[in-house]
């Protein structure tokens, strides 16, 4: 299994971490389930939307692994004593992950009419300018030999 580099020019320096998360997202499971919505709720906010009708707030658990969201859920079973003449509602379990820009902060999650949005804020970034100072090197041994027989002659 070869994986495909994308940041391959020595001008981009220290993009492993963009890597490892761009695979990591590339091999999350194809499955739709549960279908979910990412919107842009302004500026600097966004909120995630999943479809997860049947599910109680103790049915749900939402976690943040480094740069990741995971949101997991897990129906208890409940059909004792029930007979089902047709069931196409499913007690499934699911398990949704996200990958998360860095700085990316977890405001908030709540439940409502089947619907767990989670809102999430992108803080702006700063504009910052550093200016490097140039320095004339320490002299090593050899520059100071060197120096020292340019100086004799």
């Amino acid at each position: 299994m070869s994986s495909t580099r994308m940041f391959t020019s020595p001008l981009f320096l220290g993009f492993d971490h963009l890597e490892q998360m761009l695979e990591r997202a590339s091999k999350s499971p194809a499955d739709g389930y549960p279908p979910y919505n990412i919107e842009q709720t302004h500026p600097t906010g966004l909120r995630i939307t999943l479809a997860v009708a049947g599910f109680t707030m103790g049915d749900l658990q939402i976690t943040q692994e480094d740069n990741q969201l995971v949101v997991r859920g897990r129906q208890s079973d409940d059909t004792q004593g029930r007979v089902y003449l047709h069931r196409g509602i499913a007690a499934r379990q699911f398990q949704r992950a996200f990958v998360l820009a860095e700085g990316i902060e977890v405001k908030g999650a709540w439940l409502d009419n089947g619907l767990l949005h989670i809102d999430l804020a992108r803080p702006q970034p700063e504009i910052r300018v550093r200016t490097i100072e140039i320095t004339k090197p320490n002299p090593t041994p050899r520059d100071q030999v060197m120096d020292s027989t340019s100086e004799t002659t």
